[in-house]
């Protein structure tokens, strides 16, 4: 099974990308954020025309997610807490092959001294109920996905020392990223990859891209039965690099034997 996800800010903007991708690489599953589209406007043919089944939840020019999958999911669960609530927007549960998929769209967080970072902690908090709500066991395998909006170690963003203080950094979002990783996910790029300086997004500004100024804020998480199985995780450096590209790249794994 090869699993992908990508913050396309903006689905409608990053179709041709998306399309062009879903086309060359073929994943099982594809994971978006912040889609930036209410569900009646969301294009749905391109994607279908593409080979594959669609499950959104989305509002109107922000937030939003999105799980592509070739074959239709045997379970979806929308919102945080099984159905209709504010973060209906941020977090889609689909399971396919018995594989549970959470593609998540974490708040970001604007600034340490404000509300929505300690919303953003909070949410943490709440994920970890989720996990054990929805998940139960984390000895049956099970995808966690998405732009996390945490950069977890100093290898993981440019210039760490000059990020203390930055809501993707801070070592409060860090350990909350990491407690609620501790539920049972493994990183399955950092366990293939130890030691290699990699992000998946740059901001548009300050040639950012052209001097690799990046983060580690995309992941690709699997319990530890579907981590052992993870034979390649890989970002992919050309949705970034194209024509009105994303500020965010692709990230991929593949998990052998499912």
């Amino acid at each position: 099974m090869k699993i992908a996800t990508w913050n396309v800010n903006s689905i409608r903007k990053r179709m041709p990308i998306l399309v062009e991708w879903l086309g060359a690489h073929k994943p099982d599953v594809m994971c978006l954020q912040e889609t930036k589209v209410q569900d009646k406007d969301f294009p749905e043919l391109p994607i279908r025309a593409a080979g594959y089944h669609a499950t959104y939840r989305g509002i109107t020019g922000f937030n939003g997610v999105a799980t592509l999958t070739l074959q239709e999911p045997e379970r979806i669960v929308n919102g945080m807490h099984g159905g209709p609530d504010p973060e209906d927007d941020r977090i889609l549960l689909t399971v396919l092959n018995g594989v549970t998929i959470v593609n998540t769209y974490v708040p970001q967080g604007f600034r340490i001294d404000s509300d929505k970072y300690a919303f953003k902690l909070e949410w943490f908090r709440r994920l970890r109920e989720y996990f054990d709500l929805q998940l139960k066991d984390a000895s049956k395998p099970a995808v966690w996905a998405g732009d996390i909006n945490v950069a977890p170690e100093p290898i993981d963003v440019y210039h760490p020392d000059r990020r203390v203080n930055d809501v993707d950094f801070h070592i409060d979002a860090r350990n909350a990223f990491k407690e609620t990783l501790s539920w049972g996910f493994v990183d399955v790029f950092r366990k293939l990859h130890p030691a290699a300086v990699q992000y998946t997004y740059w901001d548009y500004f300050r040639n950012a891209l052209q001097n690799n100024w990046g983060w580690r804020i995309d992941h690709i998480l699997a319990t530890e039965p579907l981590a052992a199985r993870c034979v390649r995780c890989e970002v992919d450096m050309a949705p970034r690099k194209a024509d009105a590209a994303s500020d965010h790249t692709i990230i991929w794994a593949e998990f052998a034997g499912i």
